[in-house]
C-alpha cells in the first residue's frame, strides 16, 4: 500500500472515539571516508507506522515498523485496546480540525546516491590535494528524506518532505598530532564547497603546528557558531513550559510561574524558530508521535509560525502545548524543529572578531556536553579539535583542550559581542537536530574549569 492509503485503511480499521494515523517513509544515502579514500557508500529504506487511538481521554499509542497489510489490522486494534484500558490524559483536547495541504497525494520520491552527483567528485579531488599536502581526511556525508503523513478523524490529511543533509569533515596530520574538523548542514549538498572547507581544516593545522600550555581558568573566548548551535539547542530542548511553571528549571520564576517576560541579556538577541526560514525550512505543522511534557498527540496538525523565544534578550515564549498553555495562561508555541540567532546591526564575521582579539581564546567546537544542575542549566563538557590562541588580533597557536563549565543561559547575560549568523552544523547534537543558524559569540570570562588530557 502507498503511505497514503495506510493513513485511510488504518483510521476505517479504528473503532475507537478517534484516531491519528502518522505514517513515516524515510530513505537514505552515505558516504563514508578514511585516510583521503572514500571506503563505504550506500542506500536504505525505512517506514513507520503510528496509530494514536483515543478514547474518551484515555490515548493509545503503537508504533511498527515496516507493517505489512496483513499486520495493519493487528496494529490499529492494539492501540484502540490500549486507549481503552488507559487512564484519562490530563492533556486531552479535541482534535485539531480537519484541514489538508497540497501534495498529499503525489508518490514518495526517495533519496537516492545521486544525490552526491556533484558533491562526490569534488570530494575526490579534496582527496588529492590533502594528499599532496601532507593531510589526511576523513568523515562521512549522509542525506536523509522523511516523508511524513498525519491522518486523522477530524479530517486532518497533511504532509511533509523533510530533507536533511549532514557533511562531517576532519582532517589529521600524517603523524595524527594534530586534528581540526569542519562540518555543514544542507538539503541537497548543491551548496557544499568542498574546496573551501579543506582550506579551511588546512590553515587550522598550519595554526596547530605551534603549541601553547595553557593553565584552566576564565578566558576572553571566541565560541564559533557550531559551538554556540550546541548550547542554544540545549537551551531550547530544556525551555518546556511545564517543567519551567513546576520550579524545576532555569526558566522557573523564584515564587512561582515562569520567567517569561524578564531579560535574560543585555544585548537585543532573538533566538527562534521559523518554519518558513530559507535554507532550514521545516515542518509547518505539529509532528508528534507520543505525548510528553513538551508535546502532546492531541496536537497533531497545528499550524506553526515564525516563534520568538528571546527577543531583545528578553525571554518571550517557552515550549507550550494547548495543555501546558491553558496551566500557564500564556500562548500555545510547539516547539519547531529549526533554531535561529541573531545580535544587533547584522554583526562582524568571525575573521573581524578575530582581528579585534587583544588575547583570547578560538573554539572549533564542544563535545560530550552533559547536565550538571537543571536550576541553573549548567552545562559541562569537552574542547575538540582545535582551542587556538590570539594574540594582538592574529591567531598565534593552539593550546591544549579544557573541560568547560558553563550555562547557556548565563552566557547569554555575560555576551560581549554578538557576530554575523549564518547557517551551520552543531557538532554534539546533529544526529537529533541540524536545521540552526548561528552567530560567533565574545565571552569576556568563559570558564575552563580543568585542563583536559584529550587529544
Amino acid at each position: 500500500m502507498t503511505p497514503q492509503e495506510t493513513v485511510e485503511r488504518a483510521l476505517a480499521l479504528s473503532e475507537a472515539d478517534d484516531c491519528i494515523v502518522i505514517v513515516d517513509e524515510g530513505s537514505t544515502a552515505n558516504l563514508r571516508f578514511a585516510g583521503n579514500t572514500l571506503t563505504t557508500n550506500g542506500v536504505a529504506r525505512s517506514s513507520q507506522l503510528t496509530v494514536i487511538s483515543v478514547v474518551g481521554q484515555g490515548v493509545g499509542v503503537v508504533s511498527r515498523a515496516a507493517v505489512r497489510p496483513d499486520q495493519l489490522a493487528g496494529v490499529v486494534a492494539a492501540a484502540d485496546a490500549a486507549a481503552r484500558d488507559a487512564r484519562p490524559s490530563d492533556d486531552a483536547r479535541p482534535l485539531v480540525e480537519g484541514t489538508s495541504l497540497d501534495g498529499w497525494d503525489r508518490e514518495v520520491e526517495p533519496t537516492s546516491i545521486e544525490v552526491f552527483r556533484d558533491f562526490a567528485p569534488a570530494l575526490g579531488e579534496s582527496f588529492a590535494a590533502a594528499e599532496a599536502s601532507g593531510r589526511r581526511l576523513y568523515g562521512f556525508a549522509e542525506h536523509i528524506l522523511t516523508s511524513t503523513f498525519v491522518g486523522s478523524s477530524t479530517g486532518l490529511r497533511l504532509r511533509h518532505d523533510q530533507p536533511t543533509g549532514r557533511l562531517e569533515l576532519n582532517a589529521k596530520s600524517t603523524d595524527m598530532s594534530r586534528s581540526a574538523w569542519t562540518g555543514v548542514a544542507t538539503r541537497d549538498f548543491t551548496d557544499v564547497d568542498v574546496a573551501a572547507l579543506d582550506a579551511t581544516l588546512a590553515q587550522r593545522l598550519e595554526w596547530s603546528k605551534r603549541r601553547v600550555d595553557l593553565e584552566a581558568g576564565r578566558y576572553e573566548t571566541i565560541l564559533p557558531p557550531t559551538a554556540v548551535a550546541d548550547l542554544m539547542i540545549y537551551l531550547y530542548w530544556t525551555a518546556g513550559a511545564r517543567d519551567a511553571a513546576d520550579g524545576r528549571t532555569v526558566f522557573s520564576k523564584t515564587g512561582g510561574g515562569t520567567r517569561v517576560g524578564e531579560r535574560l541579556s543585555p544585548l537585543p538577541v532573538r533566538l527562534y524558530s521559523d518554519p518558513a526560514y530559507p535554507g532550514i525550512e521545516c515542518s509547518p505543522f505539529q509532528i508528534a508521535h507520543a505525548s510528553s511534557r513538551e508535546q502532546s498527540v492531541f496536537d497533531n496538525g497545528m499550524r506553526l509560525g515564525a516563534t520568538d523565544w528571546i527577543a531583545d534578550g528578553t525571554l518571550r515564549n517557552l515550549l507550550q502545548t494547548r495543555h501546558s498553555a491553558e496551566l500557564t495562561g500564556l500562548a500555545a508555541t510547539p516547539q519547531i524543529d529549526n533554531l535561529i540567532m541573531t545580535g544587533p546591526d547584522g554583526g562582524r564575521s568571525l575573521e573581524e572578531m578575530i582581528a579585534s582579539t587583544e588575547r583570547g581564546l578560538l573554539l572549533t567546537c564542544l563535545w560530550y556536553i552533559r547536565e550538571v544542575d537543571p536550576q541553573t542549566l549548567l552545562l559541562t563538557g569537552l574542547t575538540r579539535d582545535g582551542v587556538y590562541l590570539v594574540e594582538n588580533g592574529e591567531v598565534v597557536g593552539e593550546v591544549n583542550n579544557f573541560r568547560f563549565n558553563e550555562s547557556p543561559v548565563d552566557l547569554l547575560g555575560r555576551v560581549t559581542e554578538v557576530g554575523a549568523s549564518a547557517q551551520t552544523l552543531p557538532r554534539e547534537w546533529n544526529d537529533y537536530f541540524t536545521r540552526t543558524v548561528m552567530p560567533a559569540v565574545r565571552v569576556p570570562d568563559f570558564n575552563m574549569s580543568t585542563v583536559s588530557q584529550a587529544n
